[in-house]
């Protein structure tokens, strides 16, 4: 049996072991903290395709991802398939309805549009909760064999010595680790909430605006920000109130009751880097997927198990 090490615990490097597992490889997990601790854990998380490119292989990655999504529907897996308003503009990529099954997207009616939004598609999508569905994923990865060690690996060099294959999916440590000018944050911070009565909704059509409202299955995430090249994982409080007053602006009448508020480091690439390393021919790389991590995941996952398993 052939071994691989893959590099990082979030949704891009979970999904990655467990498609490799399931090509029939041996597969070690390593990474600088577990799953609880990765970014992947803070997010929504919702199937939508927000800041990531190219076009061309996100739309079928998504596509792939939303099938597997509805294999684990039948699992206590923090998976379910809920209806959400995603607003859209001439300029925006919407290519990716086309592949969906017939009858799960729409134009939403005016009546359904949240305040503020001019058109929008209606789409009946995976939510993905990460409290639930990392877990789950770890859990099926060690039952099957795998492997997971705590480490900090600082050079691609000390990546390639890992294994005979290794597949890096370190997201933004990947930027110091190989030194990848084109990687960059987009800082994030939500409000995890009580539970509230309100549709399902995202509006990124305005650089430095985003809003969005993902109710889950205990709680609700209002947010967001998109800063571009912002490093600062503190909490700031002008920023929550922001959130909240786009949040009123959108038509929310109940007052959120806020449980936590988190930010998170998006890994933003002007496309996601999914390739062999140049220099170090044993090293792939699946990292820069942006604020859809969880919406391609399992397309990207598939596609390297396949790349890998073919040699």
């Amino acid at each position: 049996m052939k071994s691989v090490t893959v590099v990082g615990s979030g949704i891009i490097g979970l999904t990655s072991a467990r498609s490799l597992q399931e090509a029939g490889f041996q597969v070690k997990l390593i990474a600088k903290e577990k799953f609880a601790n990765t970014l992947s854990h803070k997010v929504g998380a919702i199937w939508f395709p927000f800041e990531i490119a190219p076009k061309e292989k996100t739309n079928i990655w998504a596509t792939q991802s939303y099938t597997r999504y509805l294999k684990d529907l039948a699992s206590p897996s923090g998976v379910s398939v809920i209806p959400f308003i995603n607003a859209y503009t001439t300029d925006s990529n919407t290519d990716w309805k086309e592949q969906l099954p017939k009858g799960k997207v729409r134009e939403a009616t005016k009546a359904e549009l949240p305040k503020g939004m001019d058109q929008a598609l209606y789409a009946e999508v995976p939510l993905i909760e990460p409290r639930l569905y990392l877990p789950y994923l770890f859990n099926q990865f060690i039952s099957n064999g795998g492997k997971f060690e705590i480490g900090f690996i600082a050079s691609l060099e000390e990546m390639a010595d890992l294994d005979n294959l290794v597949v890096n999916c370190t997201g933004l440590g990947a930027k110091e680790l190989c030194q990848d000018d084109e990687l960059y944050p987009i800082r994030g911070q939500i409000l995890r909430c009580e539970k509230m009565d309100s549709v399902s909704f995202a509006d990124p059509t305005k650089k430095g605006a985003l809003r969005y409202i993902i109710n889950r299955s205990t709680d609700t995430v209002i947010g967001g920000t998109d800063y571009e090249n912002d490093w600062s994982q503190e909490v700031n409080p002008d920023d929550t109130k922001l959130i909240l007053n786009r949040a009123k602006d959108s038509g929310i009448k109940e007052e959120p009751k806020i449980l936590e508020e988190l930010v998170g480091l998006r890994p933003k690439r002007t496309a996601v880097r999914f390739e062999y390393d140049p220099e170090f021919k044993n090293v792939f790389h699946n990292y820069g997927h942006g604020g859809a991590g969880y919406t391609v995941a399992w397309g990207c996952a598939l596609e390297l198990a396949d790349l890998l398993k073919g040699g």
